[in-house]
């Protein structure tokens, strides 16, 4: 057995590998500019802390003694480490549960708990990375909260208690999966339409005096003392009990404009507008919001990404030819300042135009957002429009448009909405799994964070069995890089939770990846014997392939977008029998 540990440069010489300038991978060719995330982004050499060389003295393995845990190595089994990166990218899905769009389809816990793992696999499947968890539709929770009251989405009543904590449910088998998960919250509605009563600890019965009427609609008024409060507390109370990977808002700040419909917030004004114009201080009361959401965020939980996604369209005519709803002036949103303020660590803009659209084209647009954000150092993500079903054809051109090496700020998309994933839509899931994300990649390192990376990771290797040694504390992923005839490829992200994994025959390094996105440098390892399964992948089925009469993707046990089982009928976890077959797309029926 040999051991590979961090025990400090008086007791372990490390090897360092020369002629790795190829490791960063990309996969739409090299030398790409996208490729940034190396450990050591500062442009100091990895190596240079300390004689690396072979001119420790020879007893210098005793004059320290190891950190406490750490296991001895022997002195002829030196670590050799390597510098590792990949092209790092935003691979995202919206998971809307207002109005029950994605999730749930109805109010059985069990139901719902089965529903969200066929979603989750799905995304898993499909090669995305990261989903966003819709916790605050109106003023409300799908989490345990002791400040707003349950969501109507889960019960069918606001206020009652589901059973569970569908949020925590969540995280743990988004994490499982090697996920990330954000909340996203809604920060200002508070009841969307004529949905039902509010429960008797709903801001409409506790804070009235923030909260407004705008058409079928109630909306906690921005310039609010009270409703600034209120919804800083629920993102601090988010941030302090649950493992967030990030905090994200849409694009409903002031509601969007109803024709004749004036937003009832003079008395606020004439409060507190102190002598601004009422669309400045408008504009302001977001912009409050939104520092300080990033101001919490980087004081309670400096690991979690922040960001908004907001209406694609800054101000027809920006850039030229853009025609549409000006959210400067209509909806009080400020992109622009949040970027170069630094309030937020990225923005998401919704280009859910085609690339053929003329007064709101999507690649001018994405080119135009892209120089905002690289201006204001800031990261820019892209919101693509999955529930439009435009085809394949164009959603190539909108991938191949994100990942131009020209749009330098730009990292990745997020797809609006999960339902088109799950389902495979037009065969949406399989383009971008076999074509664009056919090879791992983690999120982009926040760019906020320094760029000291975490040490690299302390393990056993037997006979290709691996056993990772260090604590998972901070680290998201053990990153698996294998070196074949050319640069190391990243070819696993094993979630920090999974400590041992197995090694097939070649030569390999595993990295670090922490929670704000910084990589370790590789250690070097040689696997043994055939492959084995990826840790992060949930159980895959081990029978012959058949065909349902009902149509639609299954999974053991779990519910489908149309049926349960495969008779149709809703049924618990579990009662609907083993699998016995897997469907060409590679999900698993249920026997009867």
């Amino acid at each position: 057995m040999r051991v590979f540990a961090f025990l400090g440069l008086a007791s372990l010489s490390l090897c360092a590998c020369s002629g790795d300038d190829g490791s960063n991978n990309n996969w739409w060719g090299p030398g790409d500019p996208h490729d940034r995330d190396a450990s050591h982004a500062d442009g100091s050499d990895p190596l240079d802390s300390g004689p690396l060389d072979g001119d420790n003295p020879p007893d210098a393995k005793n004059d320290a003694d190891p950190p406490d845990g750490t296991p001895e190595a022997d002195a002829d089994d030196p670590v050799t480490t390597v510098a590792v990166s990949h092209t790092r990218e935003m691979r995202g899905t919206w998971i809307a549960t207002v109005s029950n769009i994605n999730w749930p389809s109805n109010h059985v816990a069990a139901t719902q708990k089965n529903e969200l793992i066929a979603i989750l696999d799905a995304v898993k499947k499909a090669g995305l990375n990261t989903v966003f968890f819709q916790v605050r539709p109106e003023a409300d929770a799908l989490y345990a909260s002791n400040i707003e009251p349950w969501s109507r989405y889960l019960t069918g009543t606001q206020g009652k208690d589901p059973g569970y904590d569908p949020l925590v449910f969540a995280i743990e088998e988004s994490h499982r999966r090697g996920l990330e998960l954000h909340a996203w919250l809604n920060p200002y509605r508070a009841k969307a339409g004529n949905v039902g009563t509010c429960a008797s600890n709903h801001v409409s019965n506790t804070i009235p005096q923030a909260v407004v009427s705008y058409g079928n609609y109630l909306w906690l008024d921005p310039g609010h003392p009270d409703a600034f409060a209120h919804t800083l507390s629920v993102i601090e109370d988010l941030l302090a009990r649950y493992d967030l990977d990030g905090i994200h808002f849409d694009d409903y700040f002031y509601p969007y404009p109803e024709s004749g419909v004036a937003f009832p917030d003079n008395a606020t004004y004439a409060a507190h507008g102190n002598g601004m114009s009422k669309a400045d201080w408008r504009r302001d009361n977001v912009n409050r919001m939104v520092a300080a959401v990033g101001e919490r965020t980087r004081s309670l939980r400096p690991d979690v990404r922040w960001g908004i996604s907001p209406f694609g369209i800054y101000r027809p005519g920006m850039p030229p030819g853009v025609t549409g709803l000006d959210q400067y002036a209509d909806i009080y949103a400020d992109p622009l300042q949040w970027m170069q303020a630094k309030s937020l660590e990225y923005i998401a803009p919704q280009l859910y135009w085609p690339t053929t659209s003329k007064g709101q084209p999507y690649g001018a647009l994405l080119t135009w957002w892209d120089a905002q954000a690289a201006g204001s150092g800031r990261t820019l993500f892209i919101g693509n429009a999955s529930y439009s079903k435009f085809g394949l054809d164009e959603y190539r051109a909108e991938m191949n448009a994100v990942r131009n090496p020209a749009a330098t700020a730009t990292h990745g998309e997020i797809w609006y909405n999960v339902g088109q994933i799950v389902s495979n839509t037009d065969g949406l899931a399989t383009m971008v799994a076999t074509e664009f994300y056919h090879r791992p990649a983690a999120t982009p390192k926040l760019q906020d964070a320094s760029n000291t990376p975490p040490p690299y990771p302390a393990m056993t290797v037997d006979t290709g069995d691996v056993v990772v040694l260090s604590s998972s504390d901070d680290i998201r992923y053990w990153a698996v890089y294998q070196q074949k005839s050319g640069p190391w490829e990243l070819v696993r992200l094993i979630p920090s939770s999974v400590s041992q994994f197995h090694l097939s025959d070649g030569t390999w390094a595993v990295s670090a990846i922490d929670r704000s996105g910084r990589e370790s440098e590789g250690v070097v390892v040689e696997g043994s014997g055939a492959p084995g399964d990826d840790p992060s992948d949930p159980p895959g089925p081990t029978y012959s392939s058949c065909t349902h009469s009902f149509g639609g993707s299954y999974v053991h046990g779990g519910c489908s977008p149309s049926y349960q089982c495969c008779d149709g009928s809703w049924k618990t976890r579990g009662s609907c029998g083993a699998c016995v077959c897997e469907e060409s797309t590679g999900y698993t029926g249920c026997g009867m």
